[in-house]
C-alpha cells in the first residue's frame, strides 16, 4: 500500500486509506483534508507531484483545482453581501453599467451566481482569456441565450467573470486580491487565485488520463453541451505559466486540500473560523438558497444550483475537471476536499465522492 503522509483522527482512518487506495490504483499523488468545526481532523497527502514520479507530493504541494476556484469566487461575493455592499437582487448593471448592454438590464447578481444569467459561452480564444479588461468587455456585449433566471446553463469559464467583474466594481481590486487581502490572508490558507512566480517550484502540474496527452480537452457529459459551451480548453493551458498567472475566477485556483478545506470551513462553520469572522450564519445560510432545480442545459443533466454552490441533499459544493472536490455539511460542521494532480478517463472519475463517502465514516464514529 502507498506511504501515506500527514496527520489524521484514529476515527478517521478510512480517509487515508481511501487516499492510499487511490494511488495504489495507479493515481500520480494527491492531498485529501477533513476540517470539523474549523479544525483538521485529516490532513494527509502522498504519491508524487510530477508525471515522472520523481518528486514526492510534499505538505505545501499545490495543484490547479479547476473548477473548484468557484467555491472561492462565490464565498468572496457572499462576503459582499453580508457586509451589505453587494444586493444580490439588484441588476448587475447597478455595479457595472456596461453590461446592461443587449437587453441584459434585468439580469441581477443572484442570476450571475446560480449559472441562470444565460451568458455560458466563452467564444473568445484561450489566450484572451488572461486579459481581464477584454474578456469583461466580450461578456458585457453580449446577449443572454435565454430569459435570466428562467433555465441554468453552466458557466464553466464565464462565471468567474462576471461575478469578479462586480467584486472589481464594488470594492476596486480584483476578485484574487480580494480574496488574498480578505479570506486567505486572515484563515493563513495556501490558495491563491493567480499565482506569483514564487510558488512555481510547490505545483503539482496535471496529469491526463492515461489514454490522453496535454492536448486533452474539457468537455461536458453530451455533445450537445460540449458544443454549447464554447472555446475548450485543453491540458497544456492549464499547465501553462499564463494560467497560473492569470486571474481565471472559474477556473485557474491553485491550493490543497488543507487550504481548501480551510477556507470553505468559514461556510460550514456559521461564518467563523479559528477566532476569524468572515460573514454572518445567515450570510452563509445564502449559499443554501435554490435558485434553480431542472436539467442544466450545458451540463445535460439535472442540477440544483444555489448561490455560487451545487446543492446535493444535506451539502453543497462543487467539483472541478481532473477531479478536484469540496463538500461542505452545515449540520456537522464539516468540510471534506480533495485535489489530485491525475486526471482519470472521462466519465470514470468517482474518486471526489468516495472521498467525502469515507469522511462520512469517521463522522458517523465521532457522533457515535
Amino acid at each position: 500500500m502507498t506511504e501515506i503522509q500527514g496527520s489524521y483522527d484514529d476515527l478517521f482512518t478510512a480517509v487515508p486509506e481511501a487516499l492510499a487506495a487511490l494511488l495504489d490504483a495507479g493515481d500520480v499523488g494527491a492531498s485529501v483534508a477533513v476540517f470539523v468545526d474549523g479544525e483538521p481532523v485529516v490532513d494527509v497527502w502522498g504519491g508524487f507531484a510530477d508525471a515522472d514520479r520523481t518528486i514526492p507530493w510534499q505538505r505545501d504541494t499545490i495543484a490547479g483545482v479547476w473548477s473548484v476556484t468557484k467555491t472561492m469566487t462565490a464565498l468572496s461575493a457572499l462576503i459582499l453581501a453580508d457586509r451589505g455592499e453587494l444586493d444580490l437582487d439588484a441588476p448587475v448593471a447597478r455595479y457595472w453599467p456596461e453590461f446592461a448592454a443587449e437587453g441584459k438590464d434585468g439580469v441581477l447578481v443572484r442570476h450571475l451566481l446560480s449559472h441562470t444569467a444565460g451568458l455560458p459561452n466563452w467564444d473568445g480564444t484561450v489566450e484572451e482569456l488572461y486579459d481581464w479588461p477584454s474578456a469583461t468587455a466580450r461578456l458585457a456585449e453580449l446577449a443572454p441565450q435565454w430569459e435570466p433566471g428562467t433555465a441554468a446553463g453552466y458557466h464553466s469559464l464565464t462565471q468567474g467573470y462576471l461575478v469578479g467583474e462586480v467584486v472589481r466594481r464594488i470594492t476596486g481590486r480584483s476578485v484574487g486580491e480580494f480574496f488574498a487581502d480578505e479570506v486567505a490572508g486572515p484563515l493563513g490558507a495556501d490558495f491563491h487565485m493567480g499565482l506569483s512566480a514564487e510558488h512555481d517550484h510547490r505545483v503539482a502540474l496535471a496529469v491526463p488520463p492515461p489514454s490522453r496527452d496535454e492536448d486533452y480537452l474539457a468537455s461536458a457529459p453530451s455533445p450537445t453541451a460540449a458544443a454549447a459551451a464554447g472555446t475548450r480548453i485543453r491540458l497544456r493551458d492549464g499547465n501553462s505559466v499564463a494560467w497560473r498567472r492569470a486571474q481565471i475566477p472559474a477556473a485557474s485556483g491553485f491550493g490543497n486540500a488543507r487550504s481548501v478545506a480551510l477556507v470553505q470551513s468559514v461556510m460550514a462553520c456559521g461564518g467563523t473560523v479559528r477566532g476569524v469572522r468572515l460573514l454572518s450564519q445567515a450570510g452563509c445560510d445564502r449559499a443554501w438558497e435554490e435558485q434553480f432545480s431542472g436539467e442544466d442545459r450545458i451540463l445535460g443533466m439535472p442540477m440544483r444550483w444555489g448561490l455560487g454552490y451545487g446543492l446535493f441533499g444535506s451539502t453543497y459544493g462543487w467539483g472541478g475537471w481532473g477531479g478536484s472536490m469540496v463538500m461542505i455539511e452545515p449540520d456537522a460542521r464539516m468540510a471534506v476536499s480533495y485535489v489530485p494532480n491525475q486526471m482519470r478517463e472521462p466519465g470514470n472519475d468517482n474518486r471526489g465522492i468516495e472521498v467525502v463517502m469515507s469522511a462520512y465514516d469517521g463522522l458517523t464514529a465521532l457522533r457515535a
